[in-house]
């Protein structure tokens, strides 16, 4: 018995000791998780926000919030190489898929051109996932020019979401080994057909009123001659 309450005195304090350590580094590890999610919510955030103010013409405060999203995705890839199982998950691929959606767009709608990987900085498959999700973006560029009667635009619009659904749906073996790429290529695939029923309408509609003011134009001519 003697031993076993002496064995109990020595080993107890040792024990607490190590279990006060674990909390310890358990707790801190829980707050760089937190401080982790968010600095990701606020990339998807000032991601989101690139976009909308690329819709509203507002270039420059778009790329003001790309910077900052990039300041942010810096702070979380130094982390990483500490707490890789901390940063990486399925909640910083989302902030890095709408990060290089916004750096795609913007570079679309500034120079014409795609911004590729390496300018975004992003993993390939959070680059062309991104790209994926600019289809969903042009529909409502082109909605907004046929709203303002330019149907050209609206038709150009259409020309790059054929050409990114065209491509993204051409990378062979790439295409099946990204996850998640079919089933955006599926949902850019309703949104283009969606848009090209639109376009479609529109230049009925507009062809229509240009053939009824025309006959009345006549009419009227008619009219006066007589």
């Amino acid at each position: 018995m003697k031993g076993s309450v002496q064995w109990k005195v020595e080993v107890l304090p040792a024990l607490k000791t190590m279990l006060k350590k674990v909390k310890k580094e358990l707790a801190q590890k829980e707050k760089l998780r937190e401080d982790a999610q968010e600095r990701m919510r606020k990339t998807a955030s000032r991601s989101k926000q690139a976009i909308l103010l690329s819709h509203q013409k507002r270039l420059t405060e778009a790329k003001e919030q790309i910077e900052k999203a990039k300041e942010l995705i810096a702070a979380l890839q130094e982390q990483a190489k500490t707490y890789p199982s901390i940063i990486y998950g399925g909640m910083f691929t989302a902030a890095l898929q709408e990060y290089a959606e916004a750096n795609i767009f913007v570079k679309l709608i500034e120079e014409s051109r795609f911004a590729t990987p390496d300018e975004v900085g992003v993993p390939p498959a959070d680059y062309v996932l991104g790209l994926a999700d600019v289809v969903g973006e042009y529909r409502r560029l082109s909605l907004d020019a046929l709203r303002e009667g330019d149907v050209a635009k609206g038709e150009k619009c259409l020309e790059t979401m054929d050409e990114i659904y065209i491509e993204l749906t051409a990378l062979d073996e790439a295409y099946m080994l990204v996850p998640g790429l079919r089933r955006k290529c599926d949902v850019a695939r309703r949104i283009i057909e969606a848009t090209r029923g639109d376009i479609t309408q529109e230049v009925r509609r507009k062809a229509l009123e240009d053939y009824l003011r025309n006959f009345e134009r006549k009419h009227m001519r008619a009219k006066q001659k007589t």
